[in-house]
C-alpha cells in the first residue's frame, strides 16, 4: 500500500536493531483515516473469504482491528490480553509469546467464550518480525477449533523470518507495507 510506504519514509524512524519507530501514526499516536484505509485494502485482498471475526492482539493491534472491522460487516473484534484481569473469567485459552520490540515474554489470553469452534478468523496485527505473537495467536485458533482465513499485516519486516515462515505453512498473509532494509545510520527505508 503505497501510501503507508510513503507515511513511513516520511515519518518512520529507524533506531538499532532493527526496531521501527511508527507510534506518530500507528501504534501510540494513531491516524484513523490511514487506519479506515487500511480496513479497505485488507476487505479486497481478503474479498471472497468469510470473516465472522477478527482476532488480534493488545494493544496496538485493536484500534486497526476495529476500524478494519467495519470493513468486513462491523464483525466482532476480538484482542489477546496480555495480563492478568480480575475481569477475566470462565475457561481461557493461554499462550506464551516472545515480544521481539520489547524482548521480554508474555502469556497471552483469550476468554474460551468469545472464540466458537467452526468460526471464520481473520487475524490482524500492527507489526510482524519474527512472527512470536502471530505463532502464539494461531496456536490459540488452532485450540479454539476456528478457521483462519487469513492473516493482515500492518507492516512486515520482510528481512526477517516470520512472514515467510507462515505462508510456507499455507497461510495468506497480506501485509500493507513489506519492509526489505533499514538503516539506522542513514534512517533509509527499503520497501520488497
Amino acid at each position: 500500500m503505497k501510501e503507508l510506504e510513503d507515511r513511513i519514509r516520511q515519518d518512520g524512524i529507524v533506531r538499532e536493531g532493527n526496531v521501527l519507530k511508527v507510534d506518530s501514526f500507528l501504534n501510540h499516536q494513531c491516524d484513523v483515516a490511514l487506519y479506515d484505509r487500511m480496513g479497505a485494502e485488507w476487505a479486497r485482498l481478503f474479498a471472497g473469504r468469510q470473516v465472522d471475526k477478527i482476532l488480534t492482539i493488545e494493544s496496538s493491534g485493536i484500534g486497526i482491528a476495529c476500524v478494519a472491522a467495519t470493513h468486513f460487516g462491523n464483525v466482532p473484534v476480538v484482542f489477546a490480553r496480555k495480563t492478568e484481569s480480575k475481569n477475566l473469567d470462565g475457561d481461557q485459552y493461554r499462550t506464551q509469546i516472545r515480544s521481539y520490540t520489547k524482548g521480554r515474554e508474555y502469556q497471552v489470553i483469550v476468554a474460551k467464550r468469545f472464540l466458537t469452534p467452526g468460526e471464520h478468523v481473520l487475524v490482524i496485527d500492527d507489526f510482524m518480525a519474527m512472527g512470536c505473537a502471530m505463532n502464539g495467536l494461531l496456536q490459540i485458533c488452532d485450540e479454539a477449533g476456528v478457521i483462519v482465513e487469513g492473516i493482515g499485516i500492518a507492516i512486515e519486516k520482510g528481512f526477517q523470518p516470520g512472514g515467510a515462515e507462515l505462508r510456507k505453512r499455507g497461510y495468506q498473509v497480506e501485509s500493507l507495507a513489506v519492509v526489505k532494509a533499514m538503516d539506522a545510520q542513514t534512517g533509509k527505508i527499503e520497501f520488497a
